[in-house]
């Protein structure tokens, strides 16, 4: 199946070989890839016959510490070393962080580069290798420097998902929550029917979810590509979530993307209770299930300060208010919402108590 992306394609394969041969066919020695060092043992090998044999690879250390412009440069020499220039095609196998920094990489060297994502854990299919959005981190700030930009292709092998551990697996669908309660509350009540261990994931039944979410960031990404107006509706969770993300960066207790925002949709969720009047009932019922999925977030009211200071920082802020997305229910999302430090904390107190 393949949805159009703006100047791109997503490919929904069964079976990757096929796919990559065209691209070997297409581009042949115009190719380079970059990948990490966890991909590359689990990844690389499903893919390597057919492409070039003689293929430039980059390999970049996996963990979301690497996304940073330190590794942009490196990205940068390789692709000076290698001669690439206007007509070379970057291929990005790995997750969010390797298609985010990757696409970043890319589309700066020599003013843009054609680049194809090859994601291999369910968040970077549900999320990062989906709508153009490039960048890394910066001091410790999410996503804070970075641009938009398309890929020619997304591949998407539901197969590559087998390779990964069950915090990943609850990372990708975190975000597939997201797109249910942004858009869609039938989708919701599936996702909560899939058995999520992966000793007994169906991954047939996982990839018609994942397309289903795609479909879903599709519509809103074609109808608000450089994200002006209705696409901000993605950032659900994320005010929140990003704020804990960063917090425990580098940390002990530090949290995968996708659980940060599970999180974070728990506290949106309450302060749109408290602004849009979302029902207390299924704001009780999606925390209990959220815990339930993801265990219970421990942090101090001491920390809400720290907290609040990162919320600051986030793109989305105008006018030196907090922006966020919230929903009237399931389903329904309202853009542009504001809330008060006071109200943030209610939300942090809601979640601890609850």
């Amino acid at each position: 199946m393949i949805y159009s992306q703006q100047d791109s394609e997503i490919v929904f394969v069964k079976s990757i070989e096929n796919e990559t041969d065209k691209i070997k066919q297409q581009f042949g020695n115009k190719l380079l890839l970059l990948t990490d060092s966890n991909t590359i043992n689990y990844c690389y090998p499903l893919i390597n016959e057919f492409l070039p044999k003689e293929i430039p690879v980059f390999i970049l250390e996996a963990g979301e510490d690497q996304k940073n412009i330190e590794s942009v440069i490196k990205v940068w020499e390789f692709l000076n070393s290698n001669d690439a220039d206007r007509k070379s095609v970057i291929i990005n196998l790995g997750g969010g962080v390797l298609c985010d920094l990757g696409g970043f990489a890319a589309s700066t060297f020599k003013r843009g580069l054609d680049f194809i994502h090859i994601p291999t854990t369910l968040l970077s299919q549900v999320d990062a290798s989906v709508g153009g959005k490039t960048g890394v981190n910066f001091k410790s700030y999410k996503n804070e420097v970075g641009s938009f930009s398309f890929p020619l292709k997304v591949l998407i092998d539901t197969n590559f998902l087998k390779t990964l551990e069950q915090e990943h697996i609850l990372s990708g669908f975190g975000e597939m929550l997201k797109h249910a309660f942004i858009k869609d509350e039938a989708y919701y009540l599936e996702l909560q029917a899939l058995d999520l261990d992966k000793k007994s994931l169906k991954y047939d039944q996982l990839l018609k979810l994942v397309q289903h979410s795609v479909k879903i960031k599709e519509e809103v990404v074609l109808a608000d590509p450089m994200e002006t107006g209705l696409r901000k509706i993605l950032n659900f969770g994320h005010t929140i979530g990003h704020a804990f993300e960063s917090f425990y960066m580098g940390t002990a207790k530090e949290l995968i993307h996708g659980k940060a925002i599970a999180y974070g949709m728990i506290m949106e969720l309450y302060l749109s209770k408290l602004k849009l009047g979302f029902p207390k009932e299924k704001l009780i019922k999606v925390t209990d299930y959220i815990n339930m999925i993801y265990g219970k977030l421990i942090f101090e009211k001491s920390d809400y300060e720290k907290l609040f200071i990162l919320m600051t920082h986030d793109k989305k802020n105008e006018n030196s208010q907090i922006n966020f997305t919230l929903l009237k229910d399931i389903g329904v999302s309202v853009i542009n919402q504001t809330a008060g430090k006071q109200e943030i904390y209610e939300a942090f107190d809601f979640y601890l108590n609850n």
